[in-house]
């Protein structure tokens, strides 16, 4: 169940930034993901291992002089008959480090720590998690589709898998 909660949590998603407050630009490897900056709300994804469904509102703003990207999230579930399911808070950090950029995701329960970013400048990011003996690995992938549409996929790949496989997908608007 919690694995599910993990998977929609990145699907939709919390906490906008101030509404009157300037954005501070990205630096550095970062800057490629300005498309993510601001306040994403009417989201809307599918959990496929229950068929069940979730809502959410997501937030990145840039911190620490825009070396870091704060995501802030939070989602709704809701079963297969659209009775609500309970529902989380999440946060991710984006930073450069060693030449690459990471990401460290937590929930109440759970930590996942993206190691590789693969990045279309104002288009689309995927992180993917470091491959370990025993564990699963991890990938969160956003593609701008339209100025205000954001597609979001959450996939695993289970240890000794050949194929990642989708957990859950969505979209998200932007409150321009």
């Amino acid at each position: 169940m919690r694995l599910l909660m993990l998977a929609v949590l990145c699907v939709t998603a919390l906490a906008p930034a101030s509404a009157n407050a300037q954005p501070l630009p990205l630096r550095g490897q970062l800057a490629g993901l300005a498309f993510l900056l601001g306040d994403w709300s009417n989201g809307r994804g599918v959990v496929a291992e229950t068929g069940g469904t979730s809502t959410g509102r997501s937030s990145f703003t840039a911190e620490v002089d825009g070396t870091v990207l704060l995501r802030r999230d939070h989602t709704d579930l809701f079963d297969k008959a659209g009775k609500a399911a309970g529902g989380f808070d999440q946060m991710m950090w984006i930073y450069a480090e060693g030449g690459t950029l990471h990401a460290d995701y937590a929930d109440d329960r759970h930590v996942i720590h993206y190691t590789s970013a693969a990045v279309t400048p104002d288009r689309s990011v995927t992180f993917t998690s470091a491959a370990q003996p025993g564990a699963p690995q991890f990938q969160l992938s956003y593609v701008l589709q339209s100025p205000t549409t954001l597609d979001v996929t959450f996939a695993i790949k289970p240890p000794a898998a050949p194929a990642w496989q989708i957990i859950a997908k969505g979209e998200l608007t932007h409150s321009r």
